[in-house]
């Protein structure tokens, strides 16, 4: 009976949550205690705290769940996730230019070596939000929603509360949570489900966070705009370049990712078809 009770995906999504959120929040406040420094001495920490997470999860998957880990396997590891990093650098890259089109940005230059100095806090930031909030929203909270509630349901809810979340940052508005769960929330989740592991979604998180930041120069999901390797003018209204909360804000940037995860989900759902709620028996072929 306990362990029926453990197994139950509504149990196993608590436990995992507290699990990644728990060791997150440990790492982050051990690295503050620690004052390290920024740099590629950031990096470093965020590929520690990369490998603490995938550790983790491989543990949870071993020991709770009694399963073997699909979800970070090492096969085509580094294809997917290669792809990913691509994609949402040319997505982010594309929505970008399509907004300077319309007048909402500038480009005044490049700063070449001077904007060194925030590439290794924008390469931090890409790999452990990538990382954890992947691990988090996807391979917990999607995963064993799914198994209850179906497909649709776990999309659903994992892109309310995946855009519900950025809510906490700073310049946020309903707007730009109504944005990230149509653009990312979408997106992220048909990428997880074309294959079935976290590495194409860890990649194109990381990717357009990286290229948000670091390529564009513009906020983060609220945070101060980085030295990145553009000059970058924000001027229009704030439906058009998301405002200080960054371009994720943007009606365009809504548009234009919510289209290709849209494109993602069509391809996923053709490849692999989807999973009903757990009080449909699933259908069986006769011989």
């Amino acid at each position: 009976m306990w362990s029926r009770i453990v197994h139950f995906p509504l149990v196993l999504l608590l436990i995992e949550a507290v699990a990644v959120i728990g060791v997150a929040v440990l790492i982050s406040v051990g690295a503050h205690a620690l004052h390290m420094p920024k740099g590629l001495f950031s990096v470093l920490a965020a590929l520690v705290f990369a490998a603490t997470n995938i550790g983790l999860w491989k543990l949870l998957q071993h020991r709770l769940e009694r399963r073997v880990d699909r979800e970070f396997a090492r096969s085509g590891a580094l294809r997917e996730a290669a792809a990913g990093l691509a994609c949402g650098i040319a997505l982010f890259s594309v929505m970008a230019g399509t907004v300077a089109l319309m007048g909402g940005l500038t480009f005044g230059g490049v700063r070449g070596w001077l904007s060194l100095g925030s590439l290794g806090s924008m390469l931090a930031l890409a790999i452990t939000s990538g990382v954890f909030e992947e691990t988090l929203f996807r391979g917990v909270l999607f995963r064993h929603v799914e198994t209850m509630l179906g497909t649709w349901a776990a999309l659903l809810i994992t892109a309310g509360f995946f855009g519900a979340a950025h809510l906490l940052n700073p310049g946020a508005t309903w707007f730009a949570a109504l944005a990230i769960t149509m653009e990312a929330g979408i997106l992220l989740g048909a990428a997880y489900m074309l294959t079935r592991r976290l590495w194409l979604a860890v990649g194109v998180h990381a990717g357009w966070n990286f290229a948000q930041g670091w390529v564009f120069s513009a906020p983060v999901s609220g945070g101060e705009a980085p030295q990145g390797l553009l000059i970058t003018m924000r001027s229009g209204p704030d439906w058009l370049t998301g405002g200080a909360f960054g371009l994720e804000a943007s009606a365009v940037a809504m548009v234009v990712a919510t289209i290709a995860g849209l494109i993602v989900l069509v391809i996923a759902v053709r490849r692999h078809g989807t999973v009903a709620p757990m009080w449909i028996a699933p259908k069986t072929g006769s011989n």
